[in-house]
């Protein structure tokens, strides 16, 4: 194992993004990954992965399917109107039609660099259930008219990924409303805890794994007084642990308690492939989220 250093090249030419309220610090951008704090990540980085290599944990999450954010399509072009949006948003829909009563058993999820998993797939009941409230007083309704087995894409924490979903038709609409079909997989916990007492921040997020696999891109966090982001990688056959530090101090400017979202190209020897990418400081899999939320702004 051998611990290198990304370039930290910032896919916004070094322009900080958006500012975000979380995890504050004493003297705001003095944390510096010299010295004994780069010894403390070295060795967090390798009690990561020896932890989750191997283990229970690293298989189970590699056979899950592990969705974020909504597991719903609306129509193409999105709902008409305020008032079907309103019967959407209160899970006002009527059934006028008849819902497959059969389905597969399982389903194929397959992500958008080639893995692909086998998952059990829930009836189109009970997915309409999911979508459908009691009908309230004489609030406007969406009405269900038919479905049938489809696809859909969906944000997971592996990355996005196209799984079996039931297509709702609606009435007065050319397309239809699909809900995601495949089961999600209950994950165990992570076979190492989350590190409070080692200098910089976690990683925000995982923004895009290069279509060779030689690359990730993450955002990183720093701090209103110093240079950046830098990323450090730790690569064994089973892990990718990255271990997010800032760069420099600046002197003067305004120091606030905040933090800054930067996005960061980490280059790796060897593709990802089936590896966990794993966060130093909590000891977890770098969630996937995209750009969803963030906006890029000045520093």
């Amino acid at each position: 194992m051998r611990i290198r250093t990304s370039r930290s090249v910032s896919l916004f030419a070094g322009v900080a993004l958006t500012a975000v309220g979380l995890l504050t610090t004493s003297g705001c951008g003095s944390q510096e990954a010299a010295g004994s704090d780069t010894d403390v990540l070295t060795n967090r980085a390798r009690q990561v992965a020896a932890a989750w290599d191997g283990s229970t944990a690293a298989t189970a999450w590699r056979a899950s399917y592990d969705p974020i954010g909504t597991e719903v399509q609306m129509p193409r072009g999105g709902l008409h109107n305020r008032t079907d949006k309103q019967a959407y948003q209160s899970k006002n829909f009527i059934l006028r039609g008849k819902l497959p009563v059969t389905r597969p058993k399982s389903g194929l999820v397959t992500w958008a660099w080639g893995r692909s998993l086998t998952r059990p797939l829930v009836g189109a009941d009970e997915s309409y259930k999911t979508l459908a409230g009691s009908p309230v007083g004489r609030r406007p309704y969406l009405t269900v008219t038919g479905a049938k087995l489809d696809t859909m894409r969906v944000a997971t924490s592996r990355g996005p990924a196209t799984v079996p979903a039931w297509a709702f038709t609606l009435d007065g609409y050319a397309s239809p409303l699909k809900r995601a079909a495949a089961t999600p997989t209950k994950l165990p916990p992570p076979p190492i805890r989350a590190a409070r007492d080692i200098p910089g921040y976690p990683l925000n997020r995982l923004v895009q794994i290069a279509a060779d696999g030689r690359s990730v891109t993450v955002v990183a966090l720093h701090g209103a007084c110093d240079s950046g982001s830098t990323v450090d990688v730790l690569e064994t056959s089973g892990s990718i642990v990255l271990s997010a530090s800032v760069k420099g101090h600046k002197v003067g400017g305004n120091c606030t308690k905040q933090a800054r979202m930067q996005q960061v190209k980490v280059k790796l020897e060897r593709p990802v492939g089936d590896r966990l990418l794993l966060d130093t400081r909590t000891g977890q899999p770098v969630p996937y989220k995209g750009l969803r939320g963030i906006s890029p702004g000045g520093s």
